[in-house]
C-alpha cells in the first residue's frame, strides 16, 4: 500500500488543516502551489524542506497526485477544483464551495461527469456536540424535529472578515452565504432537509461608519493583526478600505420536508461561539458551548412535559474537550475521512451536494436582504447530480492504482 500523493493549493490562513494530511505510510503532502512568496515558504514550514513548490496550481497537474487541497479565497475556487476534476485528481474544495450556485453546479458536474471524487471541507459535521446532537435526533428523543434554530456570536468577526479580501461582495457575495454556509449546512443535516425558500433582514450596521482603514495588506494574513483587547467593535483599526457586506444578518427558511428554519449571525458580540436549538413534536435540545475552543459543551434537552421556565433540563449530555483542538477535533477527522474516500471510496459524513445545498441557501437569503425581505425561491439542483451524489459517488474512481 503506497502512500497517496497529496498537493495543496494556496497555502495561506487554512493551510494547516492539510498537516492532517502527513499520515507516514497513509498519505504526504509533496507539492503546494502560492502566487505568493510568503505562501511558498510557509509550506516549507508547514510540509517539509523537500516539497515541490510552485507559483500556479497548473504546474501541479505533473507532479503525480493522487488527491489536492484547494484552499485558495472562496472566489478563486473553482477554476483550479475544474482542473484537477478534469485530470482526475480526487479534490478537497474548502468551505463554501463557491460564493454563487452556478459554480457549484458546474463543479458538481464536472466531478459526476469525469467520474473523479470530491470532497467539500464542512468540518462542522465533524463537531463532536453537533454529531451528539444528530445522534440524539436519531434516537427520538424530541420527536420528528420540525424547527431547527441558529445563533451566531461572531464575537472576532470584525479582524476575521472586516479587515481583508472578506469584506467585499466580489469575492464572497455576503458573509451570510461566506460565513453562514457552515451553518446553513449544519441546519439542513440536523433537519434532514434543504432550503427552498427564504426571507432575510440585515445591514452593515457597525464596522461601515468607521473610518480607519488600511489600504495595503499585501503579504498580510488575520493573525498578523488580530487583537483581541480591542473594545468596543467600532474602535478597530485598519479595516479593509472596501467594505460592502453585512455584519449583522437574520435569515429564515422553509425546507422541502417542511421544517422551518432561522438562522442569526452578527460579527460584534463580545462572545463567540454557535448556539443550536431543534424543536421536536416531542421535545426541545439546545447547546450550551460548541467545543471549538476546547472547552466543555453540554446538550440540554427538555422532553418530560410542559412547565414554565427551568434551567433543570431532563436530560443533559456533557461533551469533554477534544485532545486535538483544531475545531474541537473536527478538523484532524475531516481528513481522515478525505484520505480514506480518495482510497477506497464509501459513504462520507460531507456531501458535495449537501455543500452546493447550503451555498444555494445562503445566495438566495442575501438576495433577498438586499432587496428588504423579499422571498426567494432556492433552485433545486439537477436531479442527475442528486442521483449521483445521493450515491455517494459511488461510481467515483479510485486513487491512481497502488
Amino acid at each position: 500500500m503506497r502512500e497517496l500523493r497529496i498537493g495543496v493549493v494556496g497555502v495561506g490562513q487554512r493551510a494547516g488543516i492539510a498537516t492532517f494530511a502527513n499520515r507516514p505510510g497513509t498519505a504526504r503532502v509533496v507539492a503546494c502551489a502560492d502566487p505568493d512568496p510568503r505562501g511558498r515558504a510557509d509550506a516549507r514550514d508547514l510540509f517539509g524542506a523537500d516539497v515541490a513548490l510552485h507559483e500556479t496550481y497548473e504546474a501541479m497537474l505533473a507532479d503525480g497526485l493522487d488527491a489536492v487541497f484547494v484552499l485558495t479565497p472562496d472566489h478563486v475556487h473553482t477554476r483550479p477544483v475544474l482542473a484537477f476534476l478534469a485530470a482526475g485528481v480526487a479534490v478537497f474544495a474548502e468551505k463554501p464551495l463557491a460564493i454563487g450556485i452556478e459554480d457549484c453546479d458546474a463543479m458538481l458536474t464536472a466531478a459526476s461527469s469525469s467520474g473523479t471524487r470530491l470532497f467539500v471541507g464542512h468540518n462542522l459535521r465533524h463537531l463532536p456536540v453537533l454529531r451528539r446532537m444528530r445522534a440524539l435526533i436519531g434516537e427520538g428523543v424530541i420527536g420528528t424535529v420540525k424547527s431547527v434554530w441558529c445563533r451566531h456570536f461572531v464575537g472576532h468577526g470584525g479582524d476575521y472578515y472586516f479587515k481583508d479580501w472578506h469584506a467585499e461582495r466580489a469575492n464572497t457575495t455576503g458573509l451570510l452565504l461566506q460565513k453562514g454556509a457552515h451553518d446553513l449546512d449544519v441546519l439542513h443535516w440536523l433537519a434532514g432537509g434543504f432550503t427552498r425558500r427564504v426571507v432575510a433582514l440585515g445591514g452593515l450596521t457597525v464596522y461601515g461608519a468607521n473610518p480607519r482603514r488600511r489600504e495595503d495588506r499585501a503579504g498580510h494574513r488575520m493573525p498578523d493583526w488580530f487583537d483581541a483587547d480591542v473594545w468596543p467593535p467600532a474602535a478597530l483599526r485598519d479595516l479593509n478600505p472596501v467594505i460592502d457586506v453585512e455584519d449583522l444578518s437574520m435569515m429564515l427558511s422553509e425546507m422541502d420536508n417542511g421544517v422551518f428554519a432561522s438562522y442569526q449571525q452578527c460579527h460584534y458580540t463580545p462572545d463567540y461561539w454557535r448556539n443550536y436549538t431543534v424543536i421536536g413534536d416531542e421535545g426541545r435540545m439546545e447547546n450550551f458551548g460548541d467545543g471549538v475552543g476546547g472547552d466543555e459543551a453540554l446538550i440540554r434537552v427538555w422532553n418530560r412535559g410542559r412547565s414554565g421556565y427551568r434551567p433543570e433540563s431532563d436530560l443533559t449530555v456533557t461533551i469533554a474537550p477534544e485532545p486535538d483542538g483544531s475545531h474541537g477535533g473536527a478538523d484532524a477527522a475531516l481528513v481522515a475521512e478525505f484520505l480514506r474516500f480518495v482510497a477506497e471510496g464509501g459513504p462520507t459524513e460531507t456531501s458535495p451536494l449537501a455543500a452546493r445545498e447550503a451555498v444555494a441557501a445562503g445566495f438566495a437569503a442575501t438576495s433577498s436582504l438586499r432587496s428588504g425581505g423579499t422571498p426567494v425561491d432556492v433552485p433545486p439542483p439537477d436531479p442527475a447530480l442528486v442521483r449521483y451524489f445521493g450515491g455517494h459517488q459511488a461510481t467515483a474512481r479510485t486513487a491512481r492504482p497502488r
